[in-house]
């Protein structure tokens, strides 16, 4: 509702329902104070509602829009902790060695509420040794777990009328009951044991946007906002430092850093940048994240910074060389990364082999800054396509795709002994061949043709890579097609 209101022109008082689509008719999705207090409430029908006040008014809600707003306060509530998750109609926060950097649990508390009060949006906090006590603490106020509607365990709505039917209303009713009893009565589905140990801690409930182990993570809150356009690059100078430091400890280097710039509106701004190979140089990172940091636009002003290693390697301290020359694949890796940055990514690229023995798509092009460290290979392997790519040459130059030549005298199972190419007729005086590649069967069509590939030299002097497509009588076309695929140095 407090997101609608944002939106809409309505005076407040006015008594205003949301509204979604349902089985039977319009369900109420939401209503505001004066609606509530003529009788609307959610999950009723529009209809029902209007039967005790014509006066209600309807609009549609977005659901859709409420998550995706959702979705942007948790990762905008990614200021106070790094492991938060998006739990129904409110947030999860793991705080876990977090609260002492605000001043203790109730700071952090009253940080929360305030922030979000500056957003226009109302928060019920509560802060618990488990997930589900925090969540029924915020959802249904006090400090006593006990003396809580049984409700609050987020059991299915029949077996909370069956528990309310057996007089059992709170939680501490249904503690005084034995165990193996609520066993008995309430399983699968019902099963409240299995709620009330997620409650009282005797069953992990961890978050699921907790990974294993948290990416490396440099934060930094700024006692007011912070509206000039060098407040990111400066900031970024205080983190890279403590970012660095954590990535020594644990035996890391970073692949793609993410400086997390957050707003005062609710907002974040991001500046992103990768890395070719592993790294935890300060100066290389602050020079690759320089630009992009100060290139963020405060807007109403950034009041905390979070760095966070997103993709992060193996790193461990390593001597380059006796003589401390720098390592040379080190300083083409900060070379990537720098035109990179600079250029884009997808300016900035390098060949990749494909497993393909045909000539067009044995090779591709990715990002550079991708890696520049060849995969480990098997030596005898190695030997073995060193020795085929000796005994078949490749040209220097292949072209992007082969192209047709005309050819003017040629046996039918052999060479031609002329042909045309761009205009310029080519006499052949030297031919090495043919080597045979046949089609890919589980990748091209049946009617796929095999080419035999030639070595030419024409009179003058210049070397071509031609090949010819089918073979008489193969059944798969008419006239064998001759193609040029590539040029010799």
């Amino acid at each position: 509702m407090e997101r609608w209101a944002k939106s809409s022109d309505c005076a407040p008082d006015l008594p205003v329902v949301l509204t979604v689509e349902g089985i039977h008719g319009l369900i109420i999705h939401a209503a505001t104070k004066a609606a509530a207090a003529r009788g609307a409430r959610a999950g009723a029908r529009l209809t029902d509602a209007r039967a005790l006040d014509p006066a209600l008014v309807a609009f549609p809600a977005d659901p859709e829009g409420d998550a995706e707003t959702l979705r942007r306060l948790a990762k905008w509530a990614g200021r106070w902790s790094p492991l938060v998750e998006v739990d129904g109609d409110g947030l999860r926060l793991d705080i876990s060695g977090v609260a002492h950097l605000f001043g203790g649990e109730r700071r952090l508390v009253r940080d929360i509420e305030r922030r979000f009060a500056s957003l226009g949006l109302t928060t019920r906090v509560a802060i618990a040794p488990t997930a589900a006590a925090a969540w029924a603490l915020s959802h249904f106020g006090g400090d006593d777990l006990a003396t809580l509607h049984v409700s609050a365990l987020r059991l299915e709505p029949n077996t909370v009328r069956t528990l309310e039917r057996l007089g059992l209303k709170t939680i501490g009713a249904l503690l005084a009951v034995p165990r193996l009893a609520l066993a008995r009565r309430f399983r699968g589905a019902e099963d409240v044991v299995d709620a009330l140990d997620r409650m009282f801690g005797r069953k992990a409930e961890p978050l699921n946007a907790a990974p294993a182990d948290p990416p490396p993570r440099a934060s930094l809150r700024l006692e007011e906002p912070a509206t000039h356009p060098e407040a990111a690059p400066q900031a970024l100078e205080r983190l890279i430092p403590s970012l660095v430091r954590e990535l020594e400890e644990r035996h890391l280097g970073a692949r793609r850093l993410s400086l997390n710039a957050y707003r005062v509106d609710g907002s974040v701004a991001v500046a992103s940048v990768a890395t070719t190979i592993a790294s935890r140089d300060p100066r290389h990172l602050q020079r690759l994240l320089g630009e992009k940091a100060a290139a963020l636009d405060p807007e109403f002003g950034f009041d905390a910074f979070a760095l966070v290693a997103d993709w992060t390697e193996n790193l461990h301290s390593a001597q380059e060389s006796l003589v401390e020359e720098p390592s040379g694949e080190r300083e083409v890796a900060r070379l990537v990364d720098r035109l990179t940055v600079k250029f884009g990514p997808r300016r900035v690229r390098r060949p990749q082999p494909r497993e393909s023995h045909l000539p067009e798509r044995a090779s591709t092009w990715i990002p550079a800054v991708s890696s520049l460290r060849a995969k480990r290979s098997n030596p005898v392997l190695d030997r073995h396509v060193a020795s085929l790519l000796a005994m078949t040459k490749r040209p220097e130059k292949l072209l992007d795709r082969p192209e047709a030549i005309d050819v003017i005298y040629a046996t039918p199972e052999g060479m031609p002994r002329r042909f045309v190419w761009r205009r310029g007729v080519h006499d052949i005086a030297r031919a090495e061949g043919p080597e045979r590649i046949a089609p890919e069967w589980w990748r091209q069509p049946s009617s796929a043709r095999l080419r035999d590939y030639y070595r030419v030299e024409d009179a003058t002097g210049r070397r071509y890579w031609i090949y010819r497509e089918g073979v008489v009588g193969d059944g798969r076309g008419g006239v064998p097609a001759w193609f040029i695929h590539g040029l010799f140095g």
